[in-house]
């Protein structure tokens, strides 16, 4: 009975180990047919190349085509195994993989050392990845730590191995890995941390790379220089051990003579011309996944000068300032949204609404110009009041009869708001509107002053389309945008039909704008070649602002605080106008000199009446009669002799304006044309209606025995209850 346990014991142990075979062979069989499931839904190395799984990279250029931010995952040259320097791939197997040459894609001596040592010390599976497993844990997987990842991360990495070389899994490898700062590949961290291509790295700085890989975020030489130090040596002495290099080389390298690069100034103010363009690209292009290249109008060197100017003439420390600088076709040549980007990274430039003080009269003196009126025209200075409203002028005083021109040198307040009530106040906000400003304009008598607020980016935009001849500029930022390997995906097109007022109309405007830079309160911002601009000031010295132009350069700048306390002394013909001369001096500088056509001719208003002779009307046209029947033009000469009409046949009338109003079916009397809309002749000075000196109706609470105003007006301005006065200048 005795011999007969040992009997049982044996078979027991017999059949256990059977079983066990046989799930070994069942488990090598379902791990051959898993690896080979594995390797026929791998990639092809071509689409590995690629790393459109890492995210899109995008690159923001300046005119010049130099890089000014960059965003997403940066990637550098790819390098083929034999360009990848031997010192780089000798330490990264070293330090991540030293049996890399010898293993399947899985290490199981790695493993077993693994689980011994997390046996004997913590209980912590740890340090058993081959630089296959990890490459499949980049491309594939997530970094959880869970068993059945490890499973899927194993069959990957023999998968890998089995359908590429090991020169192409190191390959793979070297230019996927991410080593920090937001470099994946060599090339791209060697360009990031030591400014040079990874084919020339040295030995310190190869160990610097390959010790990035166990913990990027804290040897990152641009999070911790001294750690990145500290774990390049130990990356040398594994190569050290396993026969790499020599001591002597280990102690040549060094680590801690190695010299990063400098990363650019966190305060560089490109970065709000950046907040500001980078958003559009959603509406501009559909690609989402490839590398793109992002062209801009902005010139570094003007930036750099904006920036300067900006922080140069401020008015106090508690200063914010803003500047736009636009170009003759709206190319944004510079943009500061603030002395600092570090310390705030709002764009005052493009986001702030301020009110505008005087710099918003542009808008008043257009829709008088447009209406008829002349830089000659003549307006008495003098008190008003309306509704209880009384607007000051900056000097309390008061010049009486002054010309437009001189009003708006002055920035005299009281003519700005009798011009205003005078065209309307609804005519000044529809042409601010038109002009390009995007915020809500109130309509009550002291928005003539500027208390409605606007943005930086806008009022620089409509006093560049006063300078372009009434023709309407577009802010842009973005020229084109292009893929890594230079296919088009957008280009920027300027528009230039749209026409906001008749070419006179801004020649007088910018007559008027040259004036107050020459004799008036924008002397500060004089270039020495002709510059047209206004300044502005609001209530309690809170906002200042000049915009002007000059060589089809329009730049706009503002100063004041962000809590809108007050700023004692700040004027727009102070720290404004200062700073646009600083900047102007030198963006203006290799500029030919323009003279501003400040004479262009008037239609001829007897032959060609109507507003739309100036907005493209074309001159051929076929006339018809009211039937559609064509009408035949008549050739030059004295016209035909009347002639007796017969009965049934066809009127034979003088061929002029009363006639062609008939013909065409525009039955009106003469009388019925708005005089209002009607500009002066050519060379013959104000209409007709201008001509004489009227007294002005006396407006809602003001006193009878006001001075007559000489100014062009037919009826009495509207009452409008007015908002509380916003302005000084």
């Amino acid at each position: 009975m005795a011999s007969q346990a040992p009997s049982r014991v044996g078979k027991t142990l017999i059949a256990l180990i059977k079983i066990g075979l046989y799930l070994f062979v069942l488990a090598l069989v379902a791990l051959v047919v898993a690896v080979s499931v594995a390797v026929s839904q791998l990639p092809s190395y071509q689409e590995l190349v690629r790393r459109d799984d890492l995210g899109q990279m995008i690159r923001v250029r300046a005119a010049d085509g130099s890089v000014i931010h960059s965003m997403g995952p940066s990637f550098g040259e790819w390098l083929s195994h034999d360009e990848i320097p031997a010192i780089m791939r000798d330490a990264m197997i070293a330090v991540e993989d030293r049996r890399f040459h010898y293993h399947p894609g899985v290490d199981p001596i790695g493993i077993a050392r693994g689980i011994w040592v997390g046996w004997t010390r913590d209980d912590r599976v740890r340090g058993v990845s081959t630089i296959a497993q990890q490459l499949a844990r980049n491309i594939f997987l997530t970094n959880d730590r869970s068993m059945g990842r490890k499973i899927r991360e194993g069959i990957l990495a023999l998968a890998l191995e089995r359908r590429f070389s090991k020169e192409q899994v190191l390959e793979l490898y070297l230019n996927r890995v991410y080593f920090g700062g937001g470099a994946y590949g060599i090339d791209a961290a060697s360009r990031r941390f030591f400014g040079h291509s990874a084919t020339e790295l040295n030995a310190g700085q190869a160990a610097i790379i390959a010790g990035l890989v166990k913990a990027p975020s804290n040897y990152s030489p641009t999070a911790d220089a001294e750690a990145a130090r500290a774990r390049a040596n130990i990356v040398l002495q594994l190569m050290v051990r396993e026969g790499a290099i020599s001591e002597a080389q280990a102690r040549a390298a060094n680590p801690q003579q190695v010299e990063f690069v400098r990363t650019a100034e966190r305060h560089n103010s490109a970065r709000y011309f950046t907040d500001w363009v980078l958003p559009q690209l959603e509406t501009l292009i559909d690609e989402t996944v490839q590398p793109i290249d992002v062209w801009t109008t902005l010139d570094v060197g003007l930036q750099r000068a904006a920036d300067e100017a900006l922080n140069a003439n401020a008015p106090s420390a508690q200063a914010q300032g803003a500047l736009v600088s636009l170009d003759r076709d709206g190319a944004v040549r510079a943009l500061v949204g603030g002395r600092d980007y570090v310390d705030s990274i709002y764009n005052r430039a493009t986001q702030a609404t301020r009110q505008p003080g005087s710099a918003f009269k542009l808008f008043v003196y257009l829709a008088a110009l447009e209406t008829g009126y002349t830089p000659t025209s003549t307006v008495v200075d003098e008190p008003v009041t309306i509704n209880g409203w009384s607007p000051r002028n900056d000097n309390g005083r008061y010049q009486g009869p002054v010309s437009l021109r001189a009003a708006l040198a002055l920035s005299i307040n009281t003519v700005a708001v009798r011009i205003a009530q005078d065209v309307g106040t609804r005519t000044v906000a529809d042409m601010a509107q038109r002009f390009g400003i995007t915020t809500r304009v109130d309509t009550n008598p002291s928005m003539a002053l500027g208390t409605s607020e606007v943005r930086l980016i806008d009022l620089t935009r409509a006093y560049a389309s006063v300078a372009q001849r009434g023709v309407a500029v577009v802010p842009y930022g973005i020229r084109r945008v292009t893929t890594a390997d230079g296919t088009l995906l957008y280009q920027h097109r300027s528009d230039e039909s749209r026409v906001l007022v008749a070419p006179w109309v801004a020649a007088q405007m910018t007559d008027l704008l040259q004036a107050a830079v020459m004799t008036g309160t924008g002397r500060a911002a004089q270039l020495g070649r002709p510059t047209a601009g206004k300044t502005g000031t609001t209530s309690s010295n809170k906002d200042g602002w000049f915009v002007g132009f000059s060589s089809g350069l329009t730049t706009g700048v503002w100063y004041g605080r962000d809590d809108n306390r007050a700023l004692p002394g700040l004027a727009g013909g102070r720290a404004p106008a200062r700073a646009f001369h600083q900047y102007m001096a030198r963006a203006v500088a290799n500029r030919p000199v323009e003279n501003f056509e400040i004479e262009v001719a008037l239609p001829d208003w007897q032959v060609e009446p109507d507003a739309e002779s100036w907005y493209g009307a074309p001159d051929d046209y076929q006339l018809v009669d009211p039937d559609g029947n064509p009408i035949q033009p008549v050739e030059d000469g004295p016209p035909p002799p009347p002639q007796p009409r017969e009965p049934g046949s066809a009127t034979t009338e003088e061929l002029n304006q009363e006639w062609l109003d008939h013909a065409i079916g525009r039955n009106r009397a003469p009388q019925a044309v708005p005089q209002e809309r009607r500009g002066p002749p050519p060379d013959r000075g104000p209409p007709p209606r201008r001509q004489q000196q009227e007294v002005m109706p006396p407006l809602p609470g003001q006193r009878q025995s006001a001075p007559p105003v000489v100014r062009p007006t037919e009826t009495p301005p509207p009452t409008i209850r007015p908002r509380a006065p916003g302005t000084a200048e």
